[in-house]
């Protein structure tokens, strides 16, 4: 491992200084939280002692990822118009699951996904099942954030070699586990209150800065960002750079717009978050919450990215270690020299650990509740024993991460992300939607609607040109694919939703009619707890 003098102008050093402060202090708060962890409660769902205004902070936290700070700045640096698609597709996705999971989950479930969709089926298979889909979206958003992490720590120290980044990430993923291992949910959450407030300070501090080297007019920035960019620098402004140059190009965008809106209301570590809050008022008013500083830190968004453009430019940027996810680095280095660097830096840093970790307590938290206590203990497991399997599990799932983040290190995390969102919107959503909505829907359904959603997607994502199979760049190299010098893809769209999506609602639908099991009093007892949170508290039977 080489360490160079990293980025010109930044200063390895007061960056790595940065970071160790920011992670003893959310250490000593980790450690703190955990204190008062002793149940399953306390470890999954944080003793349900949050209030709405912290849990939606916290949930703006868990949901700004890696991929919403540093791969849509790049993006947008880079693609313009196309790259800010990104941003609406996740802001959107929020009134999915306002309007038709938040209140109804929270009511329904106890501490996991599984909770729900088992509570008028049986139990075995589809907590199993529900396990199986949350332990599959949570490793793709665990690459993301671990490509991340290792991008934006070799562009701050400087680290150079496969070697050297590969061992950033390792790192990554040991401070993650340690947050995990000894917080659990509480302290997770704290880290994400911190987070969330540090992100959107410093977002907003860059806009304006930029927004004030262009006498806050947007005219003169975006003509900045054009002239930078060269003879390709109008295309930033139009829509197409990016998914408009063929037809399959097209349809790559649509399949991209339907993963990123219905894929929120899929992911098990935000669906988690709901089971933080006493009541189900409190579960509304943290996706209010949520909303509004989501759609304001995605407003910065537009302003950093193409402040990028306009003063480091695509060039730069696409050279840069991390190339697109180093964009807001850049601009903070061009901004205020190499202590905004370290700061932003620093804060990304932040939003990477306190991502991966409710992710990983998600993960190992559907494990050890539905697999370990539910399905092999039929219930009958101390909270001792139900919490030791899922620090267990959370160091396994905390060593994937780190072997797949070292495979995916190259690729951009808003596009990773939006696999996992594929993922979610095809595997869990059709059967969450059925479950609360749909009275004849069985078990067989739902076992049709998991398995087949995230077989559909998971084939269609290893067989498509995100793997194997893009161009060699002229300028980098290297394919813009996940695997170099081969060739193995059949389908032609990098995210798969637009297939994999209708393709879950229908075996969910095939499933249950194909099957005679009906269980219609099972269903209105859902639906009135579900409505009215009556008997919300109450544990569910095994």
């Amino acid at each position: 491992m080489n360490v160079a003098a990293g980025v010109e102008g930044s200063n390895s050093t007061l960056n790595i200084i940065i970071f160790l402060v920011f992670v003893a202090i959310t250490l000593v708060i980790v450690f703190r939280a955990s204190r008062n962890t002793k149940t399953a409660s306390d470890y999954y769902a944080a003793g349900r002692a949050f209030t709405g205004p912290q849990n939606g902070i916290a949930i703006s936290g868990d949901y700004l990822s890696a991929a919403s700070f540093l791969g849509i700045a790049g993006a947008i640096a880079i693609n313009g118009y196309d790259g800010f698609l990104y941003s609406i597709g996740f802001l959107v996705a929020w009134l999915v699951a306002l309007l038709l999971v938040a209140e109804l989950l929270r009511n329904t479930g106890k501490f996991t996904m599984g909770d729900v969709l088992a509570f008028r089926m049986k139990q075995t298979p589809v907590r199993a099942a529900a396990a199986i889909s949350t332990l599959a979206v949570s490793f793709f958003y665990l690459l993301a954030q671990m490509a991340g992490a290792g991008g934006l720590v070799n562009l701050l120290l400087g680290i150079e070699g496969e070697a050297g980044q590969d061992i950033v990430i390792a790192v990554v993923g040991v401070i993650m586990i340690l947050y995990v291992l000894i917080g659990g949910m509480k302290g997770t959450t704290w880290v994400q209150i911190i987070k969330a407030a540090l992100l959107i300070v410093g977002a907003f501090a860059m806009t304006l800065w930029v927004l004030g080297k262009y006498g806050f007019n947007l005219s003169s920035l975006f003509q900045a960002a054009v002239d930078k960019g060269g003879k390709g620098g109008a295309a930033l402004l139009d829509p197409g750079k990016q998914y408009g140059k063929t037809g399959t190009t097209k349809l790559d965008f649509l399949s991209l717009g339907i993963a990123l809106v219905l894929g929120t209301a899929g992911l098990p570590h935000v669906l988690m978050r709901f089971y933080t809050v006493p009541t189900a008022r409190d579960a509304r008013r943290s996706v209010v919450w949520a909303i509004v500083l989501i759609g304001v830190f995605y407003l910065f968004t537009l302003v950093l990215g193409y402040g990028a453009g306009a003063l480091v430019g695509p060039d730069k940027i696409s050279k840069a270690p991390g190339t697109t996810n180093s964009a807001a680095p850049l601009l903070a280095l061009e901004l205020g020299g190499p202590v905004l660097l370290g700061f932003i830096s620093a804060v990304a840093f932040a939003t990477i650990l306190a991502v991966v970790a409710g992710l990983t307590i998600t993960a190992s938290a559907s494990f050890a509740h539905d697999v370990y206590a539910s399905v092999l203990k039929k219930g009958q497991v101390s909270t001792g024993g139900e919490v030791r399997v899922a620090r267990i599990t959370a160091l396994v799932i905390g060593a994937l991460a780190i072997a797949g983040g070292i495979l995916a290190k190259s690729q951009n995390v808003a596009f990773l992300v939006a696999l996992a969102f594929a993922v979610a919107a095809s595997a869990n959503l059709p059967t969450i939607l059925y479950s609360l909505f749909w009275k004849r829907f069985n078990t067989q359904g739902a076992l049709w609607s998991i398995y087949g959603g995230l077989v559909v997607t998971i084939v269609l994502i290893v067989f498509s040109p995100a793997v194997s199979g893009k161009p060699v760049d002229a300028k980098t190299g290297k394919s813009a694919s996940m695997i170099q010098g081969v060739d193995f893809h059949w389908f032609p769209l990098d995210n798969p939703g637009l297939v994999s999506i209708p393709a879950a609602f229908l075996l969910g639908w095939l499933g249950t009619v194909l099957s005679k099991e009906r269980n219609t009093k099972k269903y209105a007892e859902m639906e009135v707890r579900a409505l009215t949170g009556a008997g919300a508290e109450k544990a569910i039977v095994h």
